[in-house]
């Protein structure tokens, strides 16, 4: 006799992010932050706090993880999802405009930043949905300058 076993059902988490982007020298840049533990090539992003809306949520993330302060966008660009904490994430991602890159953050000694033209964030970062999320933010940004 075989016994039907249900599998629970895997938890999701809300996070939001932001795609950090700045105009140098007429040139497209998007500044990217490294994971804590693998060192990996991400975007700032944070469980939505309760209180927050998700784009604020995310620019409170920004300034933690990279340091930095700006104007985070109404206009969604999308979501990816990543497994962790034994569930899945669903990141909300939003565009951010920075002002002000800071010299000492919160987790400055856990992270690096950096800034990368367009096609080397794509390349850099390894995560499939959000290289996809990354394509739509570049079309976005082509269609405000039309």
């Amino acid at each position: 006799m075989s016994e039907n076993k249900l599998k629970p059902t895997e938890a999701w988490f809300n996070q939001s992010g932001v795609i950090p982007y700045r105009i140098k020298n007429k040139e497209l840049e998007i500044l990217l932050i490294t994971s804590r533990k693998k060192q990996r090539w991400i975007i700032p992003k944070g469980i939505i706090e309760d209180n927050l809306h998700p784009q604020t949520s995310a620019g409170k993330e920004a300034l933690e993880e990279a340091g930095i302060v700006g104007t985070v966008e109404d206009h969604y660009l999308g979501s990816y999802a990543v497994k962790k904490w034994g569930g899945k994430i669903k990141i909300e991602v939003y565009p951010m405009i920075v002002k002000l890159l800071l010299d000492d953050w919160e987790e400055k000694d856990l992270r690096k930043r950096k800034w990368f033209s367009f096609k080397e964030a794509k390349e850099k970062i390894e995560i499939r949905g959000l290289q996809k999320v990354l394509d739509n933010f570049i079309i976005k940004i082509n269609e405000a300058d039309s």
